[in-house]
């Protein structure tokens, strides 16, 4: 066997070195907030800008600030109205490959990500991580005014909202305004009719997610809200705010 060459040499030692790094049990850097660990430096400082809501990447359209310029690279095409990635079943096309991986799950039925408590499936990690929470009781995002805390970052945005009057978002039919886009959304619905959210067991349809989600505790017999006076439960908070003042007598 011939001699490798010192370019050669050195490439093969750069893979070796690489190979043992990313195979090691231990993490190198760790995250001084949280004590996440990770593999790489770079991995570690796009972590903390979670924590110092530093968003250095800026849409040049719109102003919008991302934490990674992958995200905003994704984001510019939302300007472009390309969406180069199709389906092939339904041919609903998406902006990035990763979106279309996930919404394949659809066609196939996959779920590949299994909670280990009690086994219920999703079709992304980041929805088992947070479905990780109920078990855990983790609620790792903060509101600032009034210390409430939340499962998920997009729970704290919304939530934010309800300390603000601003109601940005009009419907063009009625004219009524609402502050999130997504209760918007819902809106619309009830002058089109559509109800896209379908239960898997009765097919019973919704004008929106919450209300499937609602809907399905009737089928797995979830109360999540209690009373603190009597214990009971029930399946909504409203009905449990209800009932509280049975106990008050407001």
């Amino acid at each position: 066997m011939g001699h490798l060459s010192e370019p050669q040499t050195n490439c093969a030692q750069h893979k070796m070195y690489k190979h043992l790094f990313i195979n090691r049990e231990e993490h190198q850097f760790t995250c001084d907030v949280c004590k996440k660990h990770f593999k790489w430096c770079s991995s570690l400082k796009m972590h903390v800008r979670i924590h110092t809501g530093e968003r250095p990447f800026t849409c040049n359209v719109c102003k919008k600030s991302f934490r990674q310029a992958s995200a905003l690279n994704s984001h510019q095409t939302t300007h472009t109205g390309k969406r180069p990635h199709k389906c092939d079943v339904c041919k609903k096309s998406f902006i990035r490959s990763s979106a279309l991986n996930v919404h394949l799950c659809i066609h196939t039925g996959v779920r590949p990500f299994t909670c280990g408590v009690c086994k219920k499936s999703f079709r992304r990690s980041d929805n088992l991580t947070v479905h990780l929470r109920t078990h855990t009781g983790q609620r790792p995002y903060t509101c600032f005014v009034c210390n409430k805390s939340f499962r998920q970052s997009s729970s704290l945005k919304d939530h934010l909202c309800t300390h603000s009057e601003v109601r940005p978002f009009t419907c063009d039919v009625c004219k009524k305004s609402f502050k999130l886009l997504n209760v918007l959304k819902s809106h619309l619905r009830t002058h089109t009719g559509e109800r896209p959210y379908t239960c898997d067991v009765c097919k019973k349809s919704f004008n929106s997610l919450i209300a499937l989600k609602l809907h399905l505790r009737t089928h797995m017999g979830q109360r999540p809200y209690t009373c603190d006076v009597c214990k009971k439960s029930f399946r909504h908070l409203g009905s449990l705010k209800v009932h509280q003042r049975t106990h008050t007598g407001e």
